[in-house]
């Protein structure tokens, strides 16, 4: 998937003691057993870890984590900033 992948699976399983064999890319917040609360600290977790502020209506329970990953290396594509070297 991408560098944002890994760092996923560790917040989940470090943080929210997810099981790394079930965080897979279809693995939703909902198959996780990840409730409103817990999904609201996920969001702020991975904003911290990632850099990226995700959009509140991007994260629902059902959302794949293979969405949230392609959601979050665009979000950060789009936020790295420009060089204007030459």
């Amino acid at each position: 998937m991408s560098a944002i992948h890994p760092t996923i699976t560790e917040v989940l399983s470090r943080t929210f003691r997810v099981p790394v064999a079930e965080i897979l890319p279809e693995s939703t917040m909902d198959s996780l057993d990840m409730d409103s609360l817990a999904v609201a600290e996920f969001a702020v977790v991975i904003r911290e870890a990632v850099g990226v502020e995700l959009d509140p209506g991007t994260l629902h329970r059902d959302t794949s984590l293979a969405g949230l990953t392609e959601y979050l290396r665009a979000a950060a594509r789009d936020e790295a900033p420009v060089s204007t070297a030459r």
